[in-house]
């Protein structure tokens, strides 16, 4: 149980960063920088979700 908790958590956070991105996307004039470390932090999120639905 507290495994899935985390997971979904974890989904959460990935989703939310990606309508950060989508937003920082649309923008006139997206920020790289920005852009390029939510998507370093969404990879890391779905890297952390592979493990743990691999260990559980």
């Amino acid at each position: 149980m507290h495994l899935e908790s985390h997971i979904a958590t974890l989904s959460e956070k990935h989703q939310k960063i990606d309508q950060v991105i989508l937003k920082e996307e649309h923008r006139p004039s997206p920020d790289s920088v920005i852009l390029h470390e939510l998507k370093k932090e969404k990879l890391k999120l779905k890297d952390e979700m592979q493990r743990f639905k691999q260990t559980g």
